[in-house]
């Protein structure tokens, strides 16, 4: 099974997220800020970091930075509600995607699917 960690310090979006993501077929922690998201990373293993850009005491931006540092092999997505928000994700953060608010749930979990669809041929 995938597990995603989402850090997003919205509580009702963080809500609707796990809830969508759950009922996807994925396992969710869920934080309300990088700097809870950090003892995670280094403790347990996460195939996806789903993150908000903008958060308090970290963003996302720096989060997915230390995720690539202690974690390399866990892939990033950004959500932002921020569309002025730009990547070099070649540069900032490798393997990394972008997803704007609003958008819908099936958006989010394609998107998901996507990412992770070279494991699921594997599988095959």
């Amino acid at each position: 099974m995938i597990r995603i960690l989402l850090a997003e310090d919205d509580e009702a979006m963080r809500t609707y997220l796990v809830r969508a993501l759950e009922n996807a077929g994925y396992s969710v922690a869920a934080v309300d800020r990088g700097t809870a998201a950090l003892p995670l990373l280094e403790e347990e293993h996460f195939d996806l970091l789903l993150s908000d850009i903008v958060m308090p005491e970290m963003d996302g931006i720096e989060l997915a930075q230390r995720c690539s540092e202690t974690s390399p092999r866990t892939k990033v997505m950004f959500i932002t509600g921020f569309a002025a928000v730009s990547l070099r994700p070649s540069h900032e953060v490798p393997q990394s995607k972008v997803l704007s608010k609003p958008f819908h749930l099936k958006d989010l979990v394609l998107e998901v699917e996507r990412m992770f669809e070279d494991r699921a041929t594997a599988s095959l």
